[in-house]
């Protein structure tokens, strides 16, 4: 059916560039690559299409130049932003139980 066919065409691109551009540092986990292109995907427009080769064709050069530019520039800041809130979380120590027993309870640690 022609309806399953139907995918945005910026999917694929922005995941295997995240990939290709976190490859190799450990600290980057699935769930980060996941977030990054998310983050990239929804700066983007939705260009849905059937067949990739159906937005290359209607582009005009100067088209494709612009949508590789904002591709990159969506990739760059979602990786970068990512980055940022992870280390942050990683700032952030964990509670103790007794803190969380604490909190739970609405008593402060003594």
């Amino acid at each position: 059916m022609a309806i399953e066919q139907i995918h945005n065409y910026y999917e694929r691109l922005v995941l295997d560039e995240v990939i290709r551009r976190v490859r190799g540092d450990e600290h980057v986990t699935a769930d980060m690559v996941a977030d990054m292109a998310c983050v990239a995907l929804n700066r983007l427009p939705a260009r849905y299409v059937r067949h990739d080769v159906d937005l290359i064709f209607y582009l005009t050069e100067e088209e494709r130049r612009q949508s590789d530019m904002a591709l990159d520039a969506a990739i760059e800041l979602a990786i970068r932003l990512v980055y940022e809130r992870n280390r942050e979380e990683e700032a952030v120590p964990e509670p103790t139980a007794e803190e969380t027993v604490n909190a739970e309870a609405g008593t402060g640690s003594a």
